[in-house]
């Protein structure tokens, strides 16, 4: 295993861990919410949650770079790149909603070798390095077998966002041709497909910080993430997350129902 990854994902968990439990005595306390240009929320939380892993990282690896939903994008030298989102589900942690959790992403070169999933209310840590695969705390987790839509648990974030987008009657059509439907927004939805409890993952309007962590998850489990077009990126608002056995028939539904890309 290549040194310089292992030191930086060992460290990913520590200070995912860390900014997770700094995030946790905010939400078990008061905080007040402020709003983004884009009218998103953020809070305190979020602020200071992201600048500690900036700290810690920058600290022990100085040359590498950051992008970070708080405090967007910071060169670096090293060819590392931290993609940090460090409460993702802000909508649910100002509702007291315990489904929210810290990400931490590593790139190397441009390509997601490592993530951290910490979902401190649960006491979940989700984490997955590049040939070494995927485990929730020490339990090594795969995708499911299901290979049939008919039997598939489809997991997705807001009907608005695909309202939204245009896309409100391709969502219906393929949440139609699946066996069950659940709302887990957000990083959640992701990495139950990891640990095969659900088997599809669909989200429109993500940032980068909002799978880079989760994709390598997804895919040292045995699974696939990729846009909408079947790329597998990280720069699209279009998400699409599987067991891999589905991810074709998903896609083909995605695009016969709207041909153009968003």
């Amino acid at each position: 295993m290549n040194a310089d990854w292992r030191s930086r994902y060992d460290l990913a968990v520590t200070v995912a861990r860390q900014a997770g439990a700094l995030a946790r005595n905010y939400y078990e306390g008061e905080f007040k919410v402020e709003h983004k240009t884009d009218e998103s929320p953020v809070t305190i939380a979020d602020r200071e949650a992201e600048q500690l892993i900036r700290d810690a990282v920058s600290q022990a690896f100085p040359e590498d770079g950051f992008l970070g939903e708080e405090y967007g994008d910071q060169s670096g030298s090293s060819g590392f790149r931290w993609v940090i989102d460090p409460i993702d589900g802000t909508k649910s942690f100002i509702r007291h909603i315990p489904l929210w959790g810290t990400l931490v992403g590593l790139e190397y070169q441009g390509e997601q070798i490592a993530g951290v999933a910490e979902v401190p209310l649960l006491g979940m840590t989700y984490r997955a390095l590049r040939g070494d695969g995927a485990y929730v705390n020490e339990r090594r987790i795969r995708v499911s077998d299901v290979a049939r839509l008919s039997q598939a648990v489809l997991c997705y974030s807001s009907i608005s966002w695909f309202r939204n987008a245009g896309r409100e009657a391709m969502f219906l059509d393929l949440a139609a041709k699946t066996y069950r439907q659940r709302g887990f927004g957000d990083f959640y939805g992701f990495v139950l497909v990891a640990e095969g409890a659900c088997d599809v993952m669909v989200d429109h309007g993500v940032h980068a910080w909002d799978v880079s962590a989760v994709k390598a998850i997804v895919e040292e489990a045995g699974g696939q993430l990729t846009d909408w077009a079947g790329t597998p990126t990280t720069e699209r608002p279009d998400v699409l997350a599987s067991n891999g056995k589905l991810h074709a028939e998903v896609l083909k539904i995605l695009n016969d129902s709207h041909p153009g890309r968003t």
